[in-house]
């Protein structure tokens, strides 16, 4: 920070997208008719600061001299909005008056914080990829006590939580003052309330979610109401492995940029996203308004599942804006002002019933009653080029009164048994080529899936049955890897190609 007199500078950080720009708070005060203005592309949560900060800096027993003041946010072009800015243009007035005279390097510290008219601070979204870039450059942090634990997850980092203006201001003019500490939280691991032995029947189910959570392929799961979908895909999470800290940490940026709870215990587990039906484009892949657009459920549950529940009562429009996602794992969003990138990483699964009445057209009750055009506008419903970005596509039978009425299964495998081979299976992945199954590149799956006579016909009658693309091809190959890589086996045989094949039933009903 520099001082001249009646000038000061203080430093924060803005918000695009998950990246924090460095803002520099400049206040001027002068003689003159008094007046406080903001400008360098305020929006109106920052216009309202003067009104919070002028209350907070009168409760916490300072004054607001009656003087011309101008508060500059720089940057000029870009877009300043939310009240994380009151904290350092309340700390710059009340230098720039000459009420407070620091004795700590202020180039060396960044503050965050808005302030409640009795001089408490309010915590803010988007603390942790500002801390994140506060760190990479050397930097001090203080932060609101209600943002200290997210901003502790960041290793490395200085931080300090504060509860009022005049504890900063202490902190501010007094070197032995001192601030609150965060608190060593360590991650007590992954902790779920369902588990894959609560599951009666459903065997096949079972072990497609083992495969699709060993190569991280999505899934589309086609059966009538009460067979179970729903709950196979909550079972789903809980075979995935905990995160790795990077990966998590990127998860929780994107969490707190949306102003969403971070939980610091369990910040390295995955989660289910399950947007409902009505959702809009924007609550899919992001957007709103402001400058700073946030991020949809398919960021939301980047690392993690997405799961959408009765796929077809969803918007077109919306199931479409997911396309593009799926395929390059991340969410551009443009503005006038600016653009916008988070990622969206993410492992999607879908259910829907077969027909509109919710019933196989095969049902031995009779029960389908829908003609076959209106079985065929029902699936329509979903495009061809969203159902050939899904790996796996599995018809859920209903469960039978015997499996559900008996006693639960003798040796029924638990989720954290399975999980054992999961994390197994995926690390054979990671040391054999650094990244997952469903995410191998064409020319890696040439070196990695060779097919011997038998195996090409098979496929090759396959393509020509279904109708596959080029992309539905690649995906039964990168299915049989992973069922490859499960049983310990190097080569891709003909057993495991047919069964990646079994996988596509809803290409022939395109």
């Amino acid at each position: 920070m520099s001082v001249t007199g009646q000038y000061a500078t203080l430093l924060s950080r803005g918000l695009s997208g998950v990246q924090a720009p460095e803002v520099q708070i400049e206040v001027h005060a002068t003689n003159g008719l008094p007046s406080l203005s903001i400008v360098g592309l305020p929006e109106a949560s920052v216009k309202e600061s003067k009104d919070r900060v002028r209350s907070a800096v009168m409760s916490a027993g300072f004054q607001l001299p009656p003087k011309r003041m101008t508060i500059n946010l720089a940057p000029a072009d870009i877009p300043k909005q939310g009240g994380r800015y009151d904290l350092p243009i309340a700390l710059g007035i009340l230098v720039a008056t000459g009420q407070l005279i620091p004795v700590r390097d202020l180039n060396r510290i960044e503050w965050f914080g808005e302030v409640g008219l009795n001089g408490a601070l309010r915590p803010v979204p988007g603390i942790l990829p500002a801390v994140m870039q506060a760190a990479q450059a050397g930097r001090t942090v203080v932060v609101p006590m209600a943002n200290l634990a997210e901003a502790s997850l960041v290793k490395g980092a200085q931080v300090f939580g504060a509860e009022n203006l005049l504890s900063v201001a202490r902190y501010l003019v007094d070197e032995t003052a001192t601030l609150v500490e965060p608190e060593a939280v360590a991650f007590t691991g992954a902790s779920y309330a369902e588990d894959m032995a609560d599951i009666r029947g459903q065997q096949q189910a079972k072990r497609l979610l083992e495969v699709c959570a060993s190569g991280g392929h999505s899934l589309l799961m086609v059966g009538p109401p009460g067979s179970g979908k729903s709950m196979l895909a909550s079972r789903l999470v809980t075979l995935l492995p905990d995160l790795p800290l990077e990966h998590a940490i990127e998860v929780a940026s994107v969490h707190s940029v949306a102003g969403k709870e971070v939980a610091v215990e369990r910040f390295q587990q995955r989660q289910l996203v399950q947007p409902h039906h009505t959702a809009t484009a924007a609550a899919m892949v992001g957007g709103g308004s402001g400058s700073n657009p946030k991020p949809g459920a398919v960021s939301l549950a980047h690392r993690s599942i997405l799961f959408l529940d009765e796929l077809p009562e969803f918007n077109r429009t919306v199931l479409e804006a997911l396309r593009e996602p799926l395929e390059t794992g991340h969410v551009e969003i443009a503005r006038v002002n600016q653009q916008v990138t988070y990622p969206a990483r993410v492992q999607l699964v879908c259910a829907m019933n077969p027909t509109p009445s919710g019933f196989f057209p095969d049902d031995a009750l009779g029960r389908c009653s829908d003609t076959p055009e209106q079985i065929s506008r029902y699936r329509q419903k979903i495009s061809g080029p969203l159902l050939d970005r899904i790996d796996c596509h599995l018809e859920v039978p209903p469960v039978d009164f015997e499996a559900l009425s008996g006693k639960p299964e003798a040796g029924a495998e638990t989720s954290a048994q399975i999980r054992a081979r999961v994390e197994q299976c995926q690390a054979l992945q990671y040391d054999r080529q650094g990244c997952l199954n469903t995410a191998l590149t064409s020319k890696q799956l040439e070196s990695l899936v060779v097919l011997d006579s038998d195996s090409k016909q098979l496929l090759e009658q396959a393509m020509n049955r279904l109708g596959l693309s080029a992309r539905g091809y690649h995906r039964i190959l990168r299915v049989a890897r992973t069922l490859a890589d499960m049983i310990g086996q190097e080569a891709v045989q003909t057993a495991q190609l047919a069964e990646a094949i079994s996988y596509r039933s809803m290409d022939k009903t395109q």
